[in-house]
């Protein structure tokens, strides 16, 4: 599993298709990146059309997500790199012909596969079941604002009575006050 997880991570979205560089498949299959395009290229004839494989340009080298292009002298590549489809990792096991080549080349196409499992099944029941509980959320988050609102209402109601009882009370008191209030001053 720790191989197949490895080989997943080399697998990079370059022009809409899953593809794997050569310098990364030389590594797995134990030769020098200039050694298997060598080998591609004596072959090239398997290898044509943009579904077996492809040469990366320096924008998309540049955007991809193997990384940037760093400044300086030697720091780049000379030659772009070749990006294999499926179907060109597929071929690479009829050109090189190592016990090594034909191991490796299994375990990248099991990748292929589970990636493209991944892709094509259908939402799993987490998934589901998230969703599931995302709807539950939202209800009981819009009962808890109705219920939050109708409070509102009713304190703001009451505290409208409350001031209108209050007003009335100031209202009787200063009317009382001033009739029964004795008058200050000298009595006569």
């Amino acid at each position: 599993m720790e191989q197949l997880d490895l080989i997943r991570s080399k697998i990079y979205e370059i022009r809409g298709q899953r593809v794997m560089l050569d310098s990364d498949l030389a590594a797995m299959y134990g030769v020098e990146t200039g050694q298997l395009k060598r080998a591609v290229r004596r072959n090239i004839s398997r290898f044509e059309g943009e579904d077996f494989m492809f040469e990366l340009t320096k924008e998309e080298l540049s955007r991809c997500q193997i990384g940037t292009l760093k400044t300086g002298r030697g720091s780049n590549f000379k030659y772009m790199p070749f990006a294999f489809t499926e179907l060109g990792v597929a071929m690479l096991s009829s050109v090189l012909r190592s016990e090594t080549a034909i191991e490796v080349n299994r375990g990248i196409m099991r990748a292929f596969v589970a990636v493209r499992q991944m892709i094509a099944l259908p939402l799993s029941t987490d998934v589901l079941q998230l969703e599931a509980d995302i709807k539950k959320l939202k209800a009981y988050i819009e009962d808890v604002l109705t219920d939050q609102n109708e409070i509102n209402e009713d304190t703001s109601m009451r505290l409208e009575l409350i001031e209108q009882s209050l007003a009335e009370l100031h209202a009787g008191r200063s009317e009382k006050s001033t009739s029964q209030r004795p008058k200050i001053g000298f009595k006569l």
